[in-house]
């Protein structure tokens, strides 16, 4: 995939506002593969909603989402299935941890449908962001920035076109968020991906090509 384009898309839940000031909503915008975009918001403008309709878990919006000029409404599930295992990799604010496997075992639900990376690859990543203690720990005893670096693990255990990253460093120290961002720009130069990122104060320092306000 090359391309995300969404033209004049909207929630329907913003529908009856007569006013929408964005550099997102209702405009006609390009995501293109091998650049950075930082989505700068205030919560409850629609940032993980975005996210969501990208990702195909809702089609709650008026307007046009495109990959590569199809429309993922005529997507079937198999299709995203695919899309979700080769192009599209998420970090959801939520994380989506399974909290009764260990750390690594919620990597590894991944890695094991992709066989993308190495296991020395994964406990590297576990080293680099000070997780390495928290291997065989259960999610659900770790504090939630621990959760949020073991979610973006996970992410990173796939080959992916564009990678999306809800507010990845909200409960993240400043030296995890420098070493989270460097990762990054080493996975994404190395697949020739995209990047998006949204934010609502605090943002992973990333070479970013464009900054929207949502």
């Amino acid at each position: 995939m090359n391309s995300i384009h969404l033209q004049q898309t909207l929630p329907q839940v913003f529908a009856d506002r007569n006013s929408i000031v964005s550099d997102i909503w209702h405009q006609d915008l390009f995501f293109r593969k091998g650049k950075m975009y930082l989505i700068e918001a205030a919560s409850g403008t629609g940032k993980s909603s975005l996210c969501s309709y990208i990702y195909g878990y809702r089609n709650d919006y008026q307007g046009i989402i495109n990959f590569d000029e199809t429309n993922i409404k005529a997507y079937s599930m198999k299709q995203w299935v695919d899309l979700r295992k080769h192009s599209l990799s998420m970090l959801f604010q939520d994380l989506r941890i399974f909290t009764e496997l260990t750390a690594l075992e919620n990597v590894q639900l991944k890695n094991n449908l992709t066989g993308y990376k190495k296991k020395k690859e994964v406990l590297a990543y576990f080293e680099q962001l000070g997780i390495a203690d928290k291997i065989n720990v259960k999610a659900g005893k770790l504090s939630f920035g621990q959760q949020q670096r073991v979610a973006f693990i996970r992410a990173l255990c796939q080959p992916f076109d564009f990678l999306f990253l809800d507010e990845p460093i909200s409960h993240l120290d400043n030296e995890n968020s420098r070493i989270m961002g460097e990762i990054i720009t080493a996975e994404v130069e190395r697949q020739g991906a995209g990047v998006i990122a949204t934010s609502i104060g605090k943002h992973i320092d990333l070479p970013y090509d464009h900054i929207f306000q949502l």
